[in-house]
Parts: C-alpha cells; structure tokens; sequence
C-alpha cells in the first residue's frame, strides 16, 4: 500500500494516523508514504524564485546595486528597500514563501494498493474515511485471493 502525500499541505500527520490505524486492522500489509511531487515546471518556478530571494535579500542587506550593474537607472522601490533593510527583507521574504507554498502544493493524497490507484483526492476532493480504506482494502484483497476449481466452470474462493 503506498501512499503519496502533499508534504506542504499538512497530509503527512494524516497519512501517518492512516499507516497506524491500517497497520493494526491488516499487520501484514507493508505501506510507504512519500511527497508527492508538483508538476516540473511548477517545481522550476519554486526553486527559481527561492533563488531571486536570496539573491535580493542579500544585495539589500549588503548594499549592492544591482541596477547600476546592468546600466540601468535604480527605481525608488529599490531605494526604498536598501533605506529600509529589514522591513523590505522580511517583505520579500514572506511574499515569496507565499508564493513558492503556492507552486509546491499540490492538494494531493493518493493511496495505490499493489501499484493500482485506489483513491485520489486530486479526483474526489476528499480523503476517504478510515470505514471506506478498509472497505477498499477489504474489495481488493478478496479480488486478489486465488481461486479454487470445484467442477468444470464453478470456483470456490479460498479462505
């Protein structure tokens, strides 16, 4: 049973209260979580803007111009922001982590038993109750037993 889980959405305690109640029901079921990853260029645009954060913050904090670097004429905000150090920093700080939270978060908790997709709140909108996993555990491990010939044409399933 493997789960994968939007890690800055929260659903990390949910899969482990998850793992823990279905561990109990069902010992011998192995399950794994892990982060379920935003689309690439999501992932891009994340890890681009964490860059351009530390690279303002940091020629803010040290006066750099970059303006002037490129020839280009310094706008007021820029003036502003090397005046005002920290209440800039602590701005750009925030409203990019608002804004890399955004690219990273997917809203994702899938549930895949035996490599098949079982659950997707991607598709419902919802994370099942612990009444309809079991339910869904319950429905595949029955379809998943073998079957044993009675007579030609009619099987018994093994319990």
């Amino acid at each position: 049973l493997k789960f994968f889980y939007c890690y800055s959405c929260g659903y990390r305690k949910v899969f482990e209260d998850y793992a823990n109640i279905i561990r109990q029901k069902y010992p011998e079921i192995s399950i794994t979580g892990s982060n379920y990853d935003p689309p690439g260029i999501h992932m891009l645009i994340a890890r681009a803007l964490g860059l351009l954060k530390m690279v303002v913050i940091i020629s803010i904090l040290s006066g750099i111009n970059l303006f002037n670097k490129f020839g280009i004429e310094t706008p007021s905000w820029w003036t502003w922001c090397t005046e005002n150090k920290i209440w800039s920093c602590m701005m750009i700080f925030f409203m990019t982590n608002a804004l890399e939270g955004h690219f990273i978060s997917t809203g994702a908790f899938e549930i895949l038993l035996n490599d098949i997709p079982v659950w997707s709140k991607l598709e419902t909108g919802r994370i099942p109750q612990p009444p309809e996993l079991f339910q869904i555990i319950d429905n595949h491990m029955l379809l998943d037993d073998p079957m044993e010939p009675m007579k030609p044409g009619f099987f018994k399933i093994k319990n």
